[in-house]
C-alpha cells in the first residue's frame, strides 16, 4: 500500500553528518514499488549541483509487518527501516536506525 511517488517535506536526524551538511541538503521524490517477494523497491532522486541523481535501494522486508532492513553499498552501514505512520495516501512517517562502525544513529522522514 506505500506504493507510487512520494514527496519528502521533512528530515531529521541526531547523526553528525546530518548536523554538519543539512545546510546543504534539498528535498527529493521517491518512488516506492514492491519486488514479489514482497520487499520494497525505493528510489530517489534529488538535486545536487545543477543536475539530479537517482539513488536506487532494496529495503529487504522481515518478519514484522512494516519493518525493513537495508545495507549501504557504499558505506557498509545498516538500516532497520520501520514505517512508523501511514495514512498510504496523504503521508508516511518512517523512522530508520543506522548502525555503522562509527556509531548509531537516527533518521526520521516525512512524505507527502
Amino acid at each position: 500500500q506505500l506504493t507510487g511517488r512520494w514527496y519528502s517535506i521533512g528530515l531529521a536526524s541526531n547523526s553528525n553528518w546530518f548536523k554538519e551538511k543539512r545546510h546543504l541538503m534539498k528535498m527529493c521524490t521517491t518512488i516506492i514499488s514492491t519486488t514479489a517477494e514482497g520487499n520494497l523497491e525505493v528510489t530517489s532522486t534529488y538535486p545536487k549541483g545543477d543536475q539530479c541523481v537517482t539513488r536506487n535501494s532494496l529495503y529487504t522486508k522481515t518478519e514484522q509487518p512494516g519493518r525493513f532492513s537495508y545495507t549501504s553499498p557504499r558505506w557498509g552501514s545498516k538500516h532497520n527501516v520501520h514505517v512508523v505512520e501511514t495514512n498510504y495516501e496523504e503521508y508516511a512517517l518512517v523512522a530508520t536506525q543506522i548502525s555503522k562502525s562509527t556509531g548509531s544513529s537516527t533518521m526520521v522522514l516525512l512524505y507527502s
